[in-house]
């Protein structure tokens, strides 16, 4: 979360990329970091145990949703 406001600071657009478990957690960072409107795109949880196949799986079927969100 601190990098994309950051980045965003800088200028540059960014988007979270976080599990689904946190997006609650997600939504109260960026509120009390001043940032309410931070990009966020979730990926199903969990991630930790997941392969490098399912992970690119995952990288693909949210890639669409990341540029949409950084275009915003």
């Amino acid at each position: 979360m601190h990098d994309v406001v950051s980045f965003e600071g800088l200028g540059r657009p960014a988007v979270l990329v976080a599990s689904s478990v946190f997006r609650d957690v997600a939504a109260a960072e960026a509120q009390s970091l001043g940032q309410p409107a931070i990009r966020r795109v979730f990926v199903p949880h969990p991630v930790q145990d997941r392969t490098d196949d399912e992970m690119r799986a995952m990288a693909v079927a949210v890639a669409d949703e990341v540029l949409a969100a950084l275009r915003a």
